[in-house]
């Protein structure tokens, strides 16, 4: 989808909240600028937050230090949030010691007691990423869909996919013999796996941001633009505001950019403000790589030589 933004290209990106602003990125403490906000100009919140692994971005403390900070900032979002609004918050496992402990499950209770309401437990998966020796390889992460109140912003069909059987009909009843499914495609599951698995098999094919990702840059755990665009399409409406409190490279804001809403993020991380404003720069000037929406992933044929057993193993006795 190639969309053309509803505002003329800015030739800056504004610094501070301004209401009358159409991208906004902070560089900074995230809790500063979220106080710059006013009350409910938000509609949705999505973000990756620091998983506290003691990454180059990040200080490595103790869950329960880690856990009672980012309840302080969850406090300043809830205030910020519409009243319709939705906070998507995708997270991993923090591992110490060998340990898992999955963030997802940690990040509930804080929610909930804030009065949040969970529509969803989406689990991303996807087919890459680190091997480990001494456990099961990691390769999901899990977006808690959260709503502010009972009356919530969602749209199905702009993020419909295709019904795997389209000619199933009614077989009994009033309706007996028409059509049984929704022209438009069927409702997607909350499994979203490596997007075109799911135009076949149910599933959105949604690969992680690895080396050979067209939208790759030096950021260790970057957002693919197309993972935050369905959340974008269902959970809001165009000229809404989409923050991003940890916005690293600006892939939340491309993807509001792309979709006709007003895209806001913050960065403590000046060697990434920079990356998410050439990233956006580039979108308007239409040099910005992206993976489009529901590109098939690529199986290896069986004849590429990485697709098959080296020789050395078939000689090798194990």
């Amino acid at each position: 989808m190639n969309n053309l933004p509803l505002f003329e290209n800015p030739k800056t990106v504004d610094s501070l909240y301004k209401p009358e602003a159409q991208i906004v990125l902070f560089e900074g403490d995230t809790n500063d600028f979220i106080e710059t906000i006013p009350d409910e100009a938000v509609k949705l919140i999505i973000t990756s937050p620091p998983y506290n692994l003691g990454k180059e971005y990040e200080n490595k403390v103790s869950i329960e230090n880690y856990l009672a900070e980012q309840e302080k900032t969850l406090k300043k979002l809830c205030r910020i949030l519409h009243p319709e609004g939705s906070i998507c918050w995708q997270v991993g496992n923090f591992v110490e010691k060998g340990e898992v402990f999955p963030l997802d499950i940690y990040y509930y209770p804080l929610f909930k007691n804030m009065g949040f309401h969970l529509r969803n437990r989406i689990i991303w998966h996807f087919g890459h990423g680190l091997h480990t020796s001494k456990r099961f390889s990691g390769r999901y992460e899990t977006i808690l869909w959260f709503t502010k109140s009972e009356d919530y912003t969602f749209n199905l069909d702009p993020v419909r996919v295709p019904s795997k059987y389209p000619g199933k009909r009614h077989y009994k009843g009033p309706n007996k013999g028409k059509p049984s499914g929704n022209p438009q495609g069927k409702n997607p599951s909350d499994v979203w796996a490596d997007l075109a698995a799911e135009w076949e098999s149910g599933f959105w094919d949604i690969p992680n941001v690895k080396s050979n990702h067209p939208e790759k840059t030096e950021h260790p755990c970057q957002f693919p633009v197309e993972l935050v665009e369905r959340c974008i399409l269902a959970l809001t409406n165009e000229d809404d505001w989409v923050f991003d409190p940890y916005a690293g490279v600006g892939s939340t804001l491309v993807a509001a950019i792309r979709q006709n809403r007003r895209a806001m993020g913050s960065e403590q991380d000046a060697n990434y403000v920079q990356f998410a404003k050439d990233r956006i720069q580039a979108y308007f000037n239409g040099t910005l790589k992206l993976r489009p929406m529901g590109k098939p992933i690529h199986e290896p044929s069986g004849v590429e030589k990485v697709s098959q057993r080296p020789p050395e193993w078939e000689q090798a006795a194990f």
